[in-house]
Formats: structure tokens, C-alpha cells, sequence
């Protein structure tokens, strides 16, 4: 195998939440890709199905696919749906309520009813367990573990049908001992029985956030197992030699194997992909700070890439839930193309979170979708060609889509339907916005010196329009916006990440402590890292500690340099840098560091764009009369087929640019250029 994917034919598969994106890398560097429907019910048949295409249609044999690498929302989508397993949780005595009783934080703190925000959906009282066993706070044993307790605990929950198990005790972090002997118990007694542990999950301090993301780990992993079983049984069925590798969170590409046992990794997976894409799209353009929008069928990514450094953060956020794992800062939110527009009961127009997905879909895809979305709103207003969608491979129909904008948004508000086309738009990037100050502004960086770049099958409609509202005057479209996602996979290191619980003052701290943390760190990496046959690939070693003033609650991952002289003292100065550019302030007063963490990487930064190919046709295919914000009526576009703008070629708005995976919509005030490796830059000029 070659694990960076410089030779042979290379695969990225990326599934959402309405289409799945396969790109193909051919050996002579061209790329392929297609778009496919979303399979619902078993997500997998659409990665299989991209097989049988790229044989069929491109002449690609199974058996020539060096490298395989998929993004997936199964993990997510488990969560969001509800549909993870059964699952039990073995505790400390005295704990088993943890889960429920959370920090006791109330985000919705003046609703009438209140709605529970802690998962205990995870595991009800009757399936949380206690033992008897206790650790003191430096590992020590207080209390020795009651096998007979843990036999009980997993013969009742068994009993009571659950898959999985999560072990959580006390202070475990600290020592691994009790939890280690409790799983060997519960695996000898119930073989087959999934176990998830704390100290392997997340070995760190805080009881809540711990057992809630050892219980999401849990609960994710029977589905993740057999979905990535079906897969890797699919692909070599139909002769795919390659390994499977599936995108983590954070933004590096695991072996299958690893990726089963580690599941809870795997949320954001696809998301990850796309912020990889977009900073190898920008370096290539030159712009290192990228705000990147990937607008797909179901949802919108939101994600902030400074200094061609994409942003991660130690602790995320799923359905309003904490999971405690490293993620690409992604702000997702409920705003697709095919977000449902829909009257609130105060008479005022919204758009999403629902949305029609691949199944039924927009109306105007005629599958028996009612409700209007925004794909049929771009309809509407002109930016989208009914017989151009995806290339041509969908036909709309623009009079199901204008039926169900008039039925219920036009007639309901008393309005045109041009007037409520425009207003959905309009809805919905005011949300994106909202979005994209979250992400920018709450990092203390202000949004105006970026770049804006769309992502996924929609995000280029929305694009001149985002940069309007957000004073952002540049806008970079990379050459295949629609399948960035899917071709970041092509571009993603293989990468391992492993934290442990420190907690010391970093004053007075003997630097040989860090290093014996660092090193058992290392080679927790290295056992991850032989897994993935990476034939002789250079790995590269990299550190960070979770830093916090001494009585602070919540800390900053900051990059510890140990090839610094004098590394704690570096590491002190970038925590008050960083903690002055996030919080506004900075003291110089005693800090600690919390966790330490390693991270190995191998292979990627490979070129995402391929060998440029460019149609000899006029580049200007018609003129289109479209609804634009801030006009009164109809404005005349020039629509450009973009396989057709080689590098160099200028254009100014109002135009549209159509290409296989995307439309570009470019308002009047903007001026477009296309730069030596294909990507297109839009200027505004009227700001």
C-alpha cells in the first residue's frame, strides 16, 4: 500500500446527507468523479455502486485502486437519529447518576418546559450499573474493584439486551488497573459484547465529560462495526485491493481496522475532509486564511483556516451534547439546498433545519416532494439550468418547484413568487452569516481579512452573497467546489492522535516529566501507526499540551515545541498569546497544563486538482435574465461554462458560471479571473 497515495489509482468517497461524492484520481493524474443519490437505508451501496461506475464509465479496474479513503456521517447520524445501540454503563458506586446530572448548566434557562440536555437517552437508569471499587485522585486504590459486582453488572445488562458496554470508574486516567480487569471480566463472560473504555477513550479529568463521550463511543460502536464491515466485505468482493481508510474528525485518515475500535473519532468525519481540500485548494492559490462554506443537500459547514492552519478544537459538540475528542472547528447548521422553507406561527418566513434530503427531495426533483426548499427557490430566481443539474445527469422541473414556492410561501404571505424565492435566499444566508461570525468572531479574528471559499454542491450559489452581508471582498471557488470533500480524502495525512491526563503547574515542572508523558505517548502512536502498512513512509511527530490559568475551568490546546530551549517557558508565551486572541485578555499569572497530547503523521499534502483539461468551446454559452438582492427587477447574466475558461480569462457579474458539480453565482459588483492552476477568483469592486 501507499499510504500518502502518490501512485496508483486513488479513491475518495465522501457521503451527505443527500448525495455521495466520488472522486477518482487516475494514475496519470486526471480526476474523475460522480455524484450519487445518497442510499438511505445502507449508505454503503452507494460506495459499492461507485465501483461498478468507475469500471463501467472510466475503464477502471477494482484491482487497479492503490488507495481507498472514505469520509462517512454514519457516526453522526446515529446520534442525530437516535439509532445507535442498546447500550449499558459499569461506574464507580456512587456515579452511576453522572451522566444525567451533567454540569448543571441550563443553555435554554428561561423555557417554560425544560427540555433534558444531558444524553442520558444514552443509558436510562435501569442499564447504568454501579461497582464497588475506588481510586484516589493520584491513582492510588482506595477501594479494590468487587469482581463479583462487575460479573453482576454485565450479566444483568446482557439480561436486559444491551451490545455494548461503557466502563467508566473514577479516576481511571490515572490508573487504568480496575477498568482493564472489569473489561477482561465482562468480555470472558459475555464474548461478543462490545466494550468501550474511559482511560482508553478519553484519559482525562472531568467525570462528565468523560463518561458522556465513553458512552458515545459505545453507543456508535456496533453501528460503525458493522457498517465498516459490510464495506470492507463489499469492496473486496467486487476485487478492490486497497485498504480501507475512514476520515477522522480531527483531519487524518485511519486504517478501518482502528477506525472500528476508536468510532467516536469518526463524528465530523466528512466535514474534516472538506476543510483538508480547502486549504490545499488555497495554498494553491496562494490565500492562507480561508473561510470555508461547504453547503451540501441537508446541512451547512462552516470552518475558519488561519495561516493555512485549519483551527482544531480538543472538545466538540454533537446535538448540543460535549464530545471530549479532537474536531476541525466546523460550525454545522441546518441550511441546504434542501432546507425546507416553511410560516412560522408568528406569520415570519423560515428556512430548515428540516430538510427534503435525497429522498423524497426538493420538489423539483419529482419524487414526490411537496414542500419548497431552496434548490427550488435557485430555480426560481434563474440560477440554476433545470436541464444542467449535476451536469446533466438530474433534470428539475422548474413548475413543481414554482407550485410548491406559490402554495406555501407566496400565497401564505401574500406576496410574488419571485418576491418569495428571493426571501428564502435571503433567509438562509442571513443564517450562514450569523454562522460564519460564530466561527470567526468568537476565535477574536475579524471575518473581513479572509477569503471566502464555497464549498459542495451549493455553496458557490450562495457565495457572492455571504461575502456581501460579511463586508468580505475576495471570494476563491477551487476548480471542483462540489466534490472538494471527497477530493480532500486524496489529500489527508494517515495521522494518529494520543492524549494523557498531566495535570501539573508548569512553573517548577522538571521538563523530564514531560518528556516520560511524551514518550509513553509516542509509543502508543507508533503501535496505532503500524497498522496501517504504511511501507516505509516518513512519520513526522508533533506535541500539545491543554493549558489553563491554575483555578481556570476550560483550557487552550496550544503546540508545545519541545526542540524550543526551553520549551515550557515557549509554551507559557503562545497559551497568553492565544488566550489574549480568544478571550480578549491576557495576565501573566501562574498557569498549569492539563493534558498532554502527541500527534504522528504520515503521507499527504498531495496536489488535489489534477491535470487541467479545458473544453474548445466559446466560454459564454447564453444570456439569462435572474433575481438578484438589491435590484428591483430581473438583471441580465451572462452564463459561462467554466470548462471552457482556461487560466487568464476575466469576466464581471451578474453571470453565472455552470460546471458538472456546481453553479457559481456572481452578483453584479463582482469580476471574476481564473488563475494558472484553474481556480476562480472573485473581486468585489464596489465595496
Amino acid at each position: 500500500m501507499v499510504a500518502s497515495g502518490q501512485g496508483g489509482v486513488q479513491v475518495g468517497v465522501d457521503i451527505g446527507g443527500t448525495f455521495t461524492d466520488v472522486v477518482c484520481r487516475t494514475s496519470d493524474g486526471h480526476l474523475r468523479f460522480v455524484k450519487l443519490p445518497t442510499t438511505r437505508k445502507d449508505e454503503s451501496q452507494a460506495v459499492l455502486q461507485s465501483v461498478a461506475i468507475m469500471a463501467r464509465d472510466w475503464g477502471i479496474a477494482a484491482a487497479d485502486i492503490a488507495r481507498f479513503a472514505h469520509g462517512t456521517t454514519v457516526a453522526t447520524n446515529a446520534v442525530l437519529e437516535r439509532k445507535g445501540a442498546r447500550i449499558g454503563v459499569i461506574t464507580t458506586a456512587g456515579f452511576r447518576d453522572v451522566l444525567e446530572i451533567g454540569r448543571q448548566m441550563r443553555h435554554q434557562m428561561y423555557n417554560i418546559v425544560l427540555a433534558d440536555e444531558t444524553p442520558s437517552f444514552l443509558a436510562p437508569g435501569a442499564r447504568r450499573k454501579e461497582v464497588r471499587e475506588r481510586l484516589a485522585a493520584d491513582g492510588s486504590v482506595l477501594v479494590p474493584l468487587d469482581e463479583d459486582d462487575v460479573r453482576r453488572a454485565a450479566d444483568e445488562l446482557a439480561a436486559d439486551g444491551v451490545e455494548a458496554i461503557a466502563i467508566c470508574f473514577l479516576f481511571s486516567f490515572r490508573n487504568p488497573d480496575h477498568e482493564q480487569r472489569a473489561a477482561a471480566i465482562v468480555r470472558a463472560g459475555h464474548p461478543g459484547m462490545m466494550v468501550a473504555i474511559s482511560h482508553e477513550v478519553d484519559p482525562a479529568f472531568r467525570e462528565y465529560e468523560r463518561t458522556v463521550v465513553t458512552a458515545f463511543d459505545a453507543y456508535v460502536k456496533p453501528i460503525i462495526d458493522r457498517y465498516l464491515a459490510r464495506l470492507e466485505a463489499g469492496l473486496a468482493g467486487a476485487g478492490v485491493p486497497a485498504p480501507l481508510q475512514v476520515m477522522q474528525s480531527r483531519g487524518g485518515l485511519m486504517v478501518s481496522e482502528v477506525a472500528r475500535q476508536r468510532p467516536v473519532r469518526l463524528f465530523l468525519s466528512g466535514p474534516a475532509a472538506g476543510v483538508i481540500g480547502a486549504r490545499m485548494a488555497g495554498q494553491s492559490a496562494g490565500i492562507d486564511d480561508l473561510i470555508t462554506v461547504d453547503i451540501g443537500g441537508t446541512s451547512c459547514d462552516i470552518a475558519l483556516i488561519d495561516k493555512g492552519r485549519a483551527l482544531v478544537r480538543s472538545e466538540g459538540v454533537i446535538d448540543g451534547y460535549p464530545v471530549r475528542v479532537a474536531m476541525v472547528d466546523v460550525n454545522s447548521i441546518g441550511s441546504g439546498g434542501g432546507s425546507i422553507a416553511w410560516i412560522d406561527r408568528g406569520g415570519g418566513l423560515r428556512v430548515g433545519p428540516q430538510s427534503a434530503g435525497s429522498e423524497p427531495g426538493p420538489a423539483c426533483y419529482g419524487r414526490g416532494g411537496e414542500k419548497p426548499t431552496v434548490t427550488d427557490a435557485s430555480i426560481v430566481l434563474g440560477y440554476l439550468d433545470p436541464a444542467y443539474f449535476a451536469g446533466g445527469a438530474m433534470r428539475l422541473d422548474r413548475s413543481l418547484a414554482e407550485k410548491a414556492i406559490a402554495d406555501h410561501v407566496a400565497k401564505p404571505l401574500g406576496m410574488t413568487l419571485e418576491q418569495a424565492a428571493l426571501g428564502i435566499h435571503r433567509v438562509l444566508n442571513a443564517q450562514m452569516a450569523e454562522g460564519i461570525r460564530l466561527v470567526s468572531i468568537r476565535q477574536g479574528l475579524d471575518p473581513r481579512r479572509f477569503a471566502l471559499m464555497p464549498l459542495g454542491g451549493g455553496g458557490a450559489v450562495h457565495a457572492t452573497a455571504l461575502a456581501r452581508d460579511l463586508a468580505i471582498t475576495r471570494v476563491l471557488v477551487p476548480r471542483h467546489p462540489g466534490i472538494l470533500s471527497a477530493a480532500g480524502l486524496l489529500a489527508a495525512p494517515v495521522e494518529h492522535e494520543v492524549a494523557a491526563a498531566f495535570g501539573r503547574p508548569m512553573a517548577g515542572t522538571p521538563i523530564a516529566e514531560v518528556r516520560a508523558v511524551l514518550d509513553g505517548l509516542d509509543a502508543a502512536c507508533d503501535r496505532l501507526m503500524a497498522k496501517e502498512r504504511l511501507d516505509g513512509e516518513a512519520v513526522t511527530r508533533r506535541y500539545a499540551a491543554d493549558v489553563c490559568y491554575i483555578g481556570q475551568s476550560y483550557t487552550l490546546e496550544v503546540p508545545l515545541r519541545m526542540d524550543d530551549p526551553a520549551p515550557l517557558d515557549r509554551l507559557y508565551d503562545d497559551f497568553l498569546v492565544d488566550h489574549d486572541r480568544v478571550y480578549g485578555h491576557a495576565t501573566r499569572i501562574p498557569a498549569r497544563i492539563v493534558n498532554l497530547r502527541a500527534v504522528h503523521q504520515a503521507g499527504g499534502g498531495a496536489a488535489i486538482e489534477g491535470v487541467m483539461e479545458w473544453s474548445a468551446g466559446p466560454a459564454e454559452k447564453e444570456r439569462r435574465r435572474i433575481l438578484v438582492a438589491d435590484h428591483p427587477g430581473p438583471v441580465e447574466a451572462g452564463v459561462y461554462d467554466r470548462a471552457a475558461m482556461p487560466p487568464g480569462f476575466t469576466f464581471a457579474g451578474p453571470a453565472i458560471v455552470e460546471q458538472a458539480d456546481t453553479t457559481t453565482l456572481v452578483e453584479p459588483g463582482w469580476s471574476g479571473r481564473i488563475d494558472e492552476n484553474g481556480a476562480m477568483l472573485l473581486t468585489r469592486h464596489d465595496a
